[in-house]
């Protein structure tokens, strides 16, 4: 299915892309920190985080991130479009092409449940016969 989105210019790509390169290098950088810092004190309950990181991470699980909601609600409006759009391309059949093939489908079911009565007939009476 196409999504029907704006095109973004190479550069913001290039951007992102740095800025998450520097964020995973700058996490790789102070997770090695700590882990020398527990071999070299002996436990990790000495290493203290700074107050600045703790307040914005019981900020950010009091209060919704309102970026998040905006962009969860932007994903449903999109999807919405593109089911409008494509519904418009779907061509349904005519009233009498639907009962001409709700027409066969029940003529065969009918056919198939008549065959799979015989066999069981059959085969239920073969039964019989041998275990008297």
């Amino acid at each position: 299915m196409a999504r029907l989105q704006r095109k973004k210019s190479p550069s913001t790509k290039k951007k992102k892309k740095k800025n998450a390169e520097g964020v995973a290098s700058s996490r790789a950088g102070n997770d090695a920190a700590v882990k020398k810092a527990k071999l070299f004190s002996g436990s990790g309950k000495d290493i203290q985080k700074p107050q600045s990181l703790s307040r914005t991470k019981a900020l950010s699980k009091t209060r919704g991130e309102p970026g998040k909601i905006k962009r969860t609600i932007d994903t449903w409006v999109q999807f919405l479009r593109e089911v409008k759009v494509e519904l418009k391309k779907v061509v349904w059949p005519s009233r009498k092409q639907t009962i001409g093939s709700t027409v066969v489908v029940l003529i065969l079911v009918m056919i198939i449940s008549l065959f799979l009565g015989v066999v069981d007939l059959g085969l239920s009476s073969i039964i019989r016969v041998v275990f008297q």
